[in-house]
């Protein structure tokens, strides 16, 4: 009995990890399993003396348990009139790249100019266009342990009849120089899950990764968070049956598309609000709770995110904020 008991014991704990059998017997997991956004809204990029975020803190990510990160770049403001990076800033990308890879951490690189490109549609296309076009060569000889995002949550004027229109121009692009390089894609509507039917990929390219966003509910997630309508809401909570059914279901209906399309899922954002009091063991319940959703069903996924707010590491302390470092990856 003893025996039969470990067993099972053994069993639960494997399916329990990230890349396991899926419930829904989605496609296998992509090889960033456990991930963090990092250094989009760092000073690095405009004054590197004045960043907050260190290299050591890359080892310090690989110590706790994450494999990658998911880098955000703002690039459209950085580009001159004719639509080319500055190569002091292409060259401090390659130092966040090399700091990783030495880390032993893969790495996403996010154009992250979601909001420029659904306000001007044409103008994202070229820029977004003129990105790839500088950065994938530059990169087309780093192994597979760096991937490409097209563009994070495409939304309002880049709905899913434009995005699915550019998205294979962009990949186009991507593909001159990277054939196989794994690159990730989402829907529209913010990389709302519920998008995911109005995603049209290439059949033919098996190398793509399919990201969504989750923050369900957005009440919770984001009460209190100055750049919402919910800046003055307060006192939301989350952790009822219902409120866990709701998360599962949320997640089968994934599962269900990535089986029927063949598509492993990326999970590329998910966090609560940590600046508008709500109590630290409800953020910590949510956090450990879609975590364990996602990877029951075979999704990998990154953390939102290291510093600035939804806080993973607290600067000024130095260290990890335990609570929600042990919701992602339980000791």
């Amino acid at each position: 009995m003893k025996r039969i008991l470990a067993a099972l014991a053994g069993l639960a704990a494997a399916l329990a990890m990230p890349g396991a059998a899926a419930a829904k017997d989605a496609p296998a997991a992509s090889e960033f399993r456990r991930g963090v956004n990092v250094l989009g809204y760092d000073p690095y990029w405009k004054h590197e003396a004045s960043a907050r975020f260190q290299w050591r803190h890359f080892a310090a990510l690989k110590s706790a348990g994450f494999d990658h990160v998911r880098l955000n770049l703002f690039v459209f403001d950085k580009m001159d009139s004719k639509n080319r990076l500055p190569e002091a800033w292409l060259r401090k990308l390659d130092r966040v790249v090399d700091e990783a890879s030495k880390a032993g951490l893969g790495i996403i690189l996010d154009e992250h100019d979601f909001n420029a490109c659904a306000k001007d549609v044409a103008t994202c296309r070229v820029k977004l266009g003129a990105f790839w076009e500088q950065v994938a060569p530059r990169y087309r000889s780093r192994p597979a342990s760096v991937a490409f995002e097209l563009l994070n949550e495409p939304h309002a004027k880049l709905d899913a009849a434009a995005w699915n229109t550019m998205l294979v121009e962009m990949l186009a692009i991507v593909r001159r120089s990277n054939p196989t390089r794994k690159v990730i894609i989402g829907p529209t509507s913010w990389n709302s899950f519920r998008e995911l039917p109005s995603l049209k990929l290439p059949a033919d390219d098996r190398n793509l990764i399919v990201t969504f966003h989750y923050y369900d509910p957005f009440r919770f997630t984001h009460q209190g968070a100055s750049w919402t309508d919910l800046q003055e809401l307060r006192g939301v909570t989350w952790g009822s049956e219902a409120d866990h059914r709701q998360l599962s279901e949320d997640f089968a209906k994934v599962a269900d598309w990535a089986k029927a399309n063949n598509r492993p899922i990326y999970l590329g954002e998910f966090g609560a609000y940590d600046k508008s009091g709500t109590p630290t063991d409800q953020r910590v319940a949510w956090t450990s709770a879609v975590a364990r959703e996602a990877e029951k069903n075979g999704f990998t996924w990154a953390y939102w995110q290291f510093d600035s707010d939804f806080l993973l590491w607290d600067m000024k302390a130095d260290r990890f904020v335990e609570p929600i470092r042990g919701a992602l990856i339980p000791r």
